[in-house]
């Protein structure tokens, strides 16, 4: 059974972590590139604002979150006229920000756990939002630390971010118009105090894939491309994953070219 209070904890504390990275930046800061083509770092707050804002939505008025949906101009830039909507001079950003993932988070909590709220070509309980949120938060967190020339130490909390991706093994395969494969894949990561290995999948399962933890999320939110990443992938099934992993909705996303240049 998940622990909703803890999980919901846990989002607070990953959009904490990345408010306090933001909150003290100089307008020009917030002008930065990030990684992602196109986005600065206010982009990158204004999307989860905005996104915050649809979950709000998807969770306390399905009606609004359909229309919302319905009423988009152009469905291939649904992400990117949400981030574009939400763009505001930094203090207001911040707030709209903040006040929008408190208020997410009251309406999650206040969800029966065995409701499903829509999503973006699928349905999510409330635990699978939660976890969700986690995921962009810490990832899109990435690309300001990335923009802002700044290393951050994971936590345990991309346990939740490890789950999400081996969850979304198959819809990566999908996504990419590939056939999803039948047989499993067993995930072993690294914790990141190395104290422990966070596994996934059936043990006896032949395709795997090995690593530290911090890698795999890196690559199932598509922040760093595999060869850039130390994990093994052993089997056709888990190589293959390794190309089209993806933990988020929606179509392919655009991944990262490898540092070196070079394609494995």
């Amino acid at each position: 059974m998940v622990d909703a209070t803890a999980l919901l904890a846990d989002l607070t504390a990953e959009s904490d972590q990345l408010d306090a990275l933001v909150s003290g930046l100089p307008p020009e800061d917030w002008a930065r590139d990030t990684p992602a083509a196109g986005w600065t770092v206010a982009h990158q707050i204004a999307h989860l604002a905005w996104t915050d804002h649809v979950a709000g939505l998807a969770a306390t008025d399905p009606d609004a979150f359909y229309a919302s949906v319905l009423s988009a101009p152009d469905p291939a830039r649904l992400v990117d006229d949400g981030a574009e909507s939400f763009l505001a001079p930094p203090p207001a950003l911040l707030a709209r920000w903040r006040d929008g993932r408190t208020t997410l988070a009251a309406a999650l909590a206040a969800t029966p756990a065995g409701e499903k709220l829509p999503w973006y070509g699928t349905r999510m309980s409330p635990a699978s939002m939660a976890t969700a949120r986690i995921m962009e938060t810490w990832a899109h967190g990435e690309d300001v630390a990335d923009a802002l020339g700044v290393t951050r130490a994971p936590t345990a909390r991309l346990r939740h971010v490890a789950h999400l991706g081996f969850r979304t093994l198959g819809h990566g395969f999908a996504a990419h118009g590939r056939p999803v494969p039948t047989d499993p894949v067993r995930v072993e990561l690294t914790a990141p105090a190395g104290d422990e290995v966070w596994a996934f999948g059936p043990a006896a399962a032949s395709d795997r894939v090995t690593g530290p933890a911090l890698d795999f999320c890196l690559l199932v939110t598509q922040r760093r491309h595999r060869a850039d990443l130390a994990l093994v992938a052993t089997g056709p099934v888990a190589d293959e994953w390794l190309d089209v992993a993806q933990a988020f909705a929606g179509p392919p996303g655009g991944k990262r070219e490898p540092a070196s240049g070079v394609h494995q």
